[in-house]
């Protein structure tokens, strides 16, 4: 039996990578955690790290090495989870975590996976390839702001264009979503969360 794009009786699970600094209780992690729960995800795995050096932002060698650091972590954090014993398998994951997520589903060829991408990085759309999401934007989804300052708004354009992801672009936000409006930013929250639960349901989006 199939209901808005969910089959029922399917085991279904949600991982969560968050940010540095962004964990899963702020809006983006918080809200999108509850859309997914609705829409039947109900075992939830929230990964959780500490990055071994700060202002990494700009710096690559510190980039890296917290990106090492944190993707060790994640795979101790997961190293039990039967990844076949699952039918749908959802990474919802937020900036650094946002790469993460995609390197450690291509590492363990995981097939299974769909992937929601709140604020991603360049790294995370060069990680993620065709063969990697092959139905392309069914299986990932990714939000952005034009004022984020983690991110070459051009570059990761241009990259979810190559490798098919449906990117969701927001004016004058930064890397929280967020424009300092509040009224506005919980527009966008509400706008982020039913293009999210449309995805989740497997319905198509409108751009």
């Amino acid at each position: 039996m199939i209901i808005k794009g969910i089959v029922m009786g399917e085991k279904r699970l949600l991982v969560m990578f968050p940010g540095v600094g962004y964990h899963c209780d702020k809006p983006l992690l918080y809200y999108g955690r509850k859309i997914a729960r609705e829409a039947g995800y109900e075992e939830c795995v929230q990964v959780s790290y500490s990055a071994p050096v700060d202002k990494i932002r700009g710096d690559e060698e510190k980039m890296n090495k917290t990106f090492e650091s944190m993707y060790q972590q994640t795979e101790e954090q997961l190293q039990d989870i039967k990844w076949d014993e699952y039918d749908d398998v959802l990474f919802m994951s937020k900036s650094i975590g946002t790469i993460i997520a995609a390197a450690y589903a291509k590492e363990h060829e995981l097939r299974n996976v769909r992937q929601v991408l709140y604020t991603p990085l360049a790294d995370t759309m060069k990680v993620l390839e065709v063969k990697e999401i092959p139905q392309g934007a069914e299986n990932a989804i990714a939000f952005i702001g034009t004022n984020d300052p983690w991110s070459n708004i051009a570059e990761i354009i241009d990259l979810a264009s190559e490798i098919g992801i449906t990117l969701h672009i927001y004016e004058d936000a930064d890397h929280s979503l967020e424009t300092g409006d509040i009224i506005s930013d919980l527009d966008t929250i509400k706008d982020v969360m039913e293009k999210t639960k449309t995805f989740i349901m497997g319905k198509d989006i409108e751009k």
